[in-house]
């Protein structure tokens, strides 16, 4: 067999493969053979219909497609084992079957062309000695305070008020009745329209702005038990109820009872009820050695992020079709899991209709992944820095230690152990061959980061969006 190969784009290898004409006869004949023993054509018995008759009855054109086929299908797989060609995917025919069928003629040759995608050459410029910024996140002694006033919240007692009027921060006990009230214009005589679920009796909430529509919480500040007012208020725009949003509203407002939350001290024995630690001092210390790592944590990965993305200003790599497609499937199966976990319904949030969507949103991020794993695949083979057995041992023993309750898939864990201490070995020595510079937490935003910034994170938290937005 006769194979000439051309490089492609996208890392593709074409090949023009020529079929002897004893493999053009012998197929068509088998082809024929295997109808006539298969065929089911009133008056003859299977293995019995006449060559003629069954040519007649199928058409020439059928049989051909059929021997085609099979000549396509077995000439690739020969191709590329002949020429050693290390294809990934599945193969792609270039010429026109239509026009193979016009021109088959079964004992001559055979000419046609297809292509397979092969795995890309990577292209490094330069990936020591790089150059990047980095926001440094520093520990905020704050978020201890923060985190031990939510905990003595939680432990907080409602005890009743007398002898002042509400505040914010208080717990009140009322009855309201909202209207709509009526927009310039409209017939001052017309009942008032009332508000959908705005009535209701013994209600209890927390005087804090942010629990309520604008106006009602600073309306009830000031009025003392036993009093009623009518208090002006307004839907936010957008509004769940899109029929209220933003219409000005008046509620008539009875303070029943207040209260206030008495809280614990912040002593040793809240911290014997909050945690496993004997003394508040201890409790401290715990909680300031963890946000201490969590911010040095932050700040590494802000490091790794920036390096990186400056690494891949000087990849070149010429992606296949059938890498991009398998990272993409394979993103999407991620979300799916998640969502899966979290209670939902992924048959009913990845609808045909919808996947499409999906998938166009994660391309971007799937060449990126790509081209980041491919680039420290590289580097890693350059520069010999391979992950030891007795690392991936020690790690997955450790996380085996750490969730004893949980079944895991072992091989399943080693692999993912092994690519995750492959990558911090590579990034790691990346980042004591280049320079990242820290620079304050913010300092690096810009209008059009803010604006990323609030949007989904990743490809996958965007496909994620969209299902839920299909739902």
């Amino acid at each position: 067999m006769k194979v000439t190969q051309e490089k492609l784009p996208a890392s593709q290898i074409g090949l023009e493969i020529e079929i002897t004409p004893e493999i053009t006869k012998q197929t068509y004949e088998q082809v024929i053979k295997n109808l006539a023993s298969t065929a089911n054509i009133p008056g003859f018995r299977k293995g019995k219909v006449p060559r003629q008759i069954l040519l007649q009855r199928l058409g020439t054109t059928r049989i051909k497609a059929a021997a085609l086929e099979e000549l396509i299908q077995d000439g690739i797989e020969k191709a590329v084992k002949q020429e050693d060609i290390k294809a990934i995917g599945q193969p792609q025919l270039r010429s026109d079957f239509e026009e193979l069928i016009n021109n088959y003629q079964p004992g001559q040759p055979l000419t046609f062309s297809a292509a397979v995608d092969v795995e890309p050459e990577i292209e490094l410029e330069k990936y020591t000695g790089l150059q990047a910024k980095a926001e440094e996140i520093k520990y905020d002694p704050a978020r201890v305070d923060e985190v031990l006033d939510q905990e003595r919240q939680k432990l907080g007692t409602l005890i009743p008020v007398e002898g002042r009027a509400a505040q914010i921060g208080d717990t009140a006990v009322l009855d309201f009745k909202g209207v709509l009230t009526k927009a310039e214009g409209e017939d001052e005589s017309a009942e008032p329209t009332p508000i959908p679920g705005g009535e209701a009796s013994d209600f209890q909430v927390e005087l804090y702005e942010d629990r309520f529509i604008p106006g009602f919480v600073s309306g009830i500040v000031g009025m003392n038990p036993g009093e009623t007012k009518e208090i002006s208020a307004q839907f936010p725009d957008p509004y769940a109820n899109e029929e209220l949003a933003g219409k000005p509203a008046l509620f008539t407002v009875t303070l029943k009872e207040l209260k206030e939350k008495e809280l614990p001290e912040l002593d040793d024995d809240f911290a014997q009820e909050v945690s496993d630690f004997d003394t508040l001092a201890e409790l401290r210390a715990s909680l300031e050695e963890r946000y201490q790592k969590e911010a040095e944590q932050k700040t590494k990965t802000n490091q790794q992020e920036a390096l990186l993305a400056e690494l891949l200003k000087h990849v070149k790599v010429d992606l296949p079709a059938t890498l991009i497609e398998q990272e993409v499937d394979a993103m999407l199966t991620q979300t799916a899991i998640r969502l899966s976990q979290q209670g939902l319904d992924v048959r009913k949030l990845f609808t045909q209709d919808i996947i499409p969507q999906l998938r166009a949103r994660s391309r971007d991020e799937a060449i990126e992944r790509l081209q980041r794993s491919l680039a420290l695949r590289e580097i890693s083979k350059r520069e010999s820095l391979q992950v030891t057995d007795a690392e991936i041992q020690a790690r997955v023993t450790e996380l085996l230690e750490q969730y004893p309750e949980e079944e895991v898939d072992e091989d399943r864990l080693l692999s993912v152990v092994e690519n995750e201490l492959a990558t911090e070995k590579i990034v790691d020595w990346l980042l004591e061959n280049s320079t990242v510079e820290l620079v304050p937490e913010g300092s690096l935003s810009t209008p059009d980061e803010e604006a990323a910034e609030s949007a989904p994170e990743s490809a996958a938290e965007t496909s994620e969006a969209a299902a839920t937005e299909g739902e």
